[in-house]
């Protein structure tokens, strides 16, 4: 199993969020019962719908995350899952969006409701040159 189908089977038991395809038309995802909260492009890339306070509040922390990834303006946050210490980070996240989606208005038709494919890489890490130090 993927880290990203661990996070997806960890998520879709909580109450707050339900199944759906990904707005983008990439992928499975979960929404709240007002917006979309998580894409799951592929077993590693999964993009979070965050508000634009919530991002900002937390930009520093997200700037210390090798795990994290932002496109300025975008109010999805692209999050690489390569251990279980990221899949951690992405359902305290999930939660941070819940919260922060329930007083605003729904995203839905917003350009800003957009996710991330496709304007985010990630690029692989290589684990021989990590190993190696060469």
């Amino acid at each position: 199993m993927t880290p990203a189908q661990r996070a997806m089977t960890q998520l879709a038991e909580w109450p707050d969020l339900s199944p759906c395809e990904a707005g983008c038309g990439t992928g499975p995802a979960l929404r709240s019962a007002r917006d979309e909260i998580v894409h799951f492009h592929s077993g590693r890339d999964v993009d979070l719908h965050l508000t634009a306070h919530a991002i900002q509040r937390l930009h520093y922390d997200f700037a210390e995350s090798t795990a994290i990834r932002l496109v300025p303006g975008s109010r999805w946050v692209t999050v690489h899952l390569d251990c279980e210490a990221d899949v951690d980070l992405l359902l305290g996240l999930v939660s941070v969006a819940l919260k922060a989606h329930q007083n605003g208005p729904p995203a839905a038709g917003s350009p800003l409701a957009v996710c991330n494919f496709h304007r985010v890489t990630v690029l692989e890490r290589d684990e021989d040159h990590e190993t190696h130090g060469s």
